[in-house]
């Protein structure tokens, strides 16, 4: 009996292969979907102000706002801006609009400033609106918050 080799090549090959042969037929003859949006999602409310607290402050060319999109049919709570604050504890931030009121409790993290290794902050907003931060403490101050990755399922 001939002993059979196989290179690693040829194997690596025939796997990537064989999926776009499976798929390309399928898709070939499937029919379009709905027309989509333009930008690929469904504003449902637009950027609004988010409502700061008296020790935060919206960071100049950057305020913190708040939007609500649908993607593939759920709906996400944005956040954008940066603030600038001075937590040493778990606080307020501020308030969402009255037009944007979460179902349940949402949070995400956010980047702040490198503190003794530290470099993110969690954040909630609830039911009532209330957008808090989690994680500040005497010894590791919060000074700025960047919101612009902030996205959390809202259904």
């Amino acid at each position: 009996m001939t002993p059979h080799s196989t290179s690693r090549r040829s194997l690596l090959t025939a796997a990537l292969a064989a999926p776009a042969v499976a798929v390309a037929g399928p898709l070939l003859s499937a029919t379009p979907a709905a027309a989509a949006p333009v930008d690929g999602c469904q504003t449902i409310v637009d950027w609004t102000a988010i409502t700061l607290d008296a020790a935060v402050t919206n960071e100049a060319g950057a305020p913190a706002e708040a939007r609500v999109i649908r993607l593939a049919g759920t709906d996400f709570l944005q956040l954008r801006g940066t603030v600038t604050c001075a937590f040493t504890a778990d606080g307020r931030l501020g308030t969402l609009p009255a037009t944007i009121r979460p179902p349940k409790l949402t949070r995400g993290v956010c980047p702040r400033n490198n503190s003794l290794g530290i470099n993110a902050i969690r954040i909630e907003a609830n039911t009532a609106g209330a957008v808090n931060v989690y994680g500040p403490q005497a010894t590791n101050k919060v000074t700025w918050i960047q919101l612009d990755n902030f996205s959390s399922v809202l259904g």
